[in-house]
């Protein structure tokens, strides 16, 4: 059970509030931090009860409430119980309200409405997981990218974050005793990404592997460093021979990069 709460309130699902809550309780070393989700809450007398259960167990809340009207009971109910409370959304509104001179609509749920942009993400989602490591390598003429690396780079979740930044992303492993096939060489090189690793860390995730899954799931020299330079060189020829853009992924989080490679695209774009 934990210690101290953060509250999250929100009259949509909370996603935003969340998120900034949950990068902040990283900062702090103590396990004994949760969550606690409020989400749709449209009126008053909701507000009131969920700031009381805040005051009894010492809690935090942060939340997102569009409406003034919501956002006044909130303000008075926190200070009335003496709940440290913060308001997530409006300074950012406000900002740009001011800066610009722009009035803002206080439309509730704006950020989850299913527009084009949602759809043209769940498309290229679906295009990730159709072409993801090396299916049908005909339809990576389609794709806005097509990221090649060796097992075990992070091919596969990088691809899905990148689909959910709206890119169509294929990708392909890289086996020494498998010929690349030909639509990949055809490929503008402003499409391809190489991924490569420093061998020491591949090693310790292959092992990790091995040890999950076994060594019969995965290969006998799956994990063995003779094996993985031969895998790293033959990666190196391939990007050589292709032109393409080349990222090193040693100890580096998905996000990390997803990002570098939207970067790598985005100068490509204007190339």
């Amino acid at each position: 059970m934990a210690d101290h709460y953060v509250y999250i309130v929100s009259d949509s699902i909370g996603e935003t509030a969340e998120v900034v809550a949950k990068a902040a309780l990283s900062q702090f070393s103590d396990g004994a931090l949760e969550t606690r989700r409020f989400h749709r809450v449209d009126d008053a007398a909701r507000i009131g009860e969920i700031v009381a259960e805040a005051a009894a167990e010492k809690a935090v809340i942060f939340y997102t409430l569009v409406t003034p009207d919501l956002k006044s009971v909130m303000w008075a109910e926190t200070a009335a119980r003496d709940v440290t409370a913060v308001d997530v959304l409006s300074p950012c509104i406000d900002a740009i309200a001011t800066g610009f001179r722009l009035a803002p609509g206080y439309e509730v749920g704006k950020l989850r409405q299913l527009d084009e942009d949602y759809f043209h993400r769940v498309s290229a989602v679906e295009f990730a997981v159709q072409y993801d490591d090396g299916k049908d390598p005909r339809g990576f003429r389609g794709a806005d990218l097509v990221i090649l690396g060796v097992s075990r780079t992070s091919k596969t979740p990088v691809s899905m974050y990148l689909a959910n930044r709206g890119l169509r992303v294929a990708n392909l492993p890289l086996v020494p005793e498998v010929p690349l096939p030909q639509v990949v060489a055809e490929l503008p090189r402003r499409k391809l990404i190489g991924l490569t690793i420093r061998p020491g860390v591949l090693n310790e995730i292959r092992s990790e592997r091995l040890r999950i899954m076994g060594a019969a799931a995965c290969g006998t020299n799956y994990a063995d460093p003779n094996r993985l330079l031969e895998e790293l060189d033959y990666a190196n020829k391939v990007y050589r021979r292709l032109g393409c853009r080349v990222l090193d992924v040693t100890n580096k989080a998905v996000e990390e990069t997803a990002g570098n490679i939207l970067e790598i695209y985005k100068e490509a774009l204007h190339e």
